[in-house]
């Protein structure tokens, strides 16, 4: 989809600066720009009415083909997800459970994750479970877990086991999907998965996770929300939180019937090509930044293995510079428009550009700023 930006945004008409997103499909910035096709279903939804408690089951019906699950249940964000997840596997659909959480007394409550999973995203993931009357247990090191640490990390107290797919997340010395499956699966756990900014929406159902979170908003580029997807009784007990604390982070009509329009857009999109044109960005921001006298840049990939390219800054060794890339970083935040890089390896003193949202233009405007701050 074109990434072509209007001369004027409609926050630009409210008196904020315009933005270049050059971080990625975040939460701090709106997450993404949707198509068209996705704005004018969701429109039509916004002016018609609808039986909500109908919408979600059909909506649900709807996401599964896209899916390969059971069932699935639409929802307001991946953080939501993973919490009406919890509240699920916690209640097991106890209508009195139901209505007591998030205090989980005296229920099978823990849920089971790795230490290098127990991220911040923007937001802890343990405040997610916590969200649903879950208790966060860490199993292992931050930087190395066993098989064993899972294990014996699990009592009459687990309800579930989480594997958390995130860039944010330590990617060495983790105990694999697989062997994490098997070993809640030989307890007869359900295994649970956050893979909120991922792009197959098939690949981890078919792997054998009884329940994977995603978001809307990030990989496919729909309106703010969320789903869930996997085996047909834990789904229809997420359905039913709605009814007590899914109340808090209920999902508009709107946003589902955008969702649902980006669903069927994304099994259309040219992929591939999608990809070509985001490293043909790159490789020009490379090319451009490495013609600045003390700047240097390289093509990285993302952390998490996806096919996503950036282009990572860091200072030319051989050409001492008075200014740290924290301040770099502040001047590109702190100008008109507002250049919002991608800052996770900031404190190494490396920035990183993310091709993806840049509209036209973009990388042009990118480049000209890191050259006037450098040589200023």
């Amino acid at each position: 989809m074109e990434k072509g930006a209007p001369n004027v945004s409609i926050y630009q008409e409210i008196g904020l600066k315009r933005v270049v997103n050059a971080s990625g499909r975040v939460t701090v910035l709106g997450v993404s720009t949707f198509s068209d096709q996705v704005a004018e279903a969701a429109r039509k939804g916004g002016q018609s009415y609808v039986v909500i408690e109908d919408l979600m089951t059909r909506a649900g019906e709807l996401i599964s083909e896209h899916t390969g699950a059971e069932a699935s249940c639409p929802t307001s964000c991946a953080s939501a997800s993973i919490a009406l997840t919890t509240a699920a596997l916690v209640s097991r659909g106890r209508y009195t459970d139901m209505m007591r959480l998030p205090d989980s007394t005296g229920l099978a409550n823990e849920i089971v994750l790795q230490k290098g999973h127990s991220i911040n995203y923007g937001a802890p993931v343990p405040t997610m479970i916590r969200l649903g009357g879950g208790v966060p247990v860490e199993a292992g090191q931050a930087n190395e877990v066993h098989p064993e640490d899972i294990e014996e990390s699990i009592t009459d107290k687990t309800a579930a086991l989480l594997y958390v797919k995130s860039h944010h997340c330590v990617q060495k010395g983790m105990v694999s999907i697989e062997e994490m499956r098997d070993i809640a699966h030989a307890h007869g756990l359900p295994f649970m998965m956050d893979c909120a900014a991922e792009e197959d929406f098939r690949k981890y159902i078919a792997l054998g996770a009884d329940v994977v979170c995603y978001s809307g908003a990030k990989a496919l580029e729909a309106t703010t929300s969320g789903f869930v997807t996997g085996r047909r009784d834990i789904i229809e007990n997420v359905q039913k939180q709605y009814h007590g604390i899914g109340r808090a982070m209920k999902v508009g009509k709107e946003q589902i019937v955008g969702l649902l329009a980006a669903l069927d857009q994304y099994d259309s999109r040219d992929h591939d090509a999608e990809v070509a044109a985001n490293v043909e960005k790159v490789d020009w921001l490379v090319d451009a930044v490495n013609a600045i006298d003390g700047l240097r840049a390289e093509k990285i990939q993302d952390e998490a293995g996806r096919a996503i390219f950036r282009c990572r800054v860091t200072f030319d060794p051989a050409c001492p510079s008075k200014l740290t890339m924290e301040q770099v970083n502040e001047q590109l935040r702190g100008g008109d428009p507002i250049i919002w890089a991608r800052t996770e390896f900031l404190n190494l003193g490396k920035i990183d550009f993310d091709p993806r949202p840049m509209g036209e233009g973009d990388k042009e405007l990118i480049a000209k700023r890191l050259r006037e701050i450098v040589e200023a």
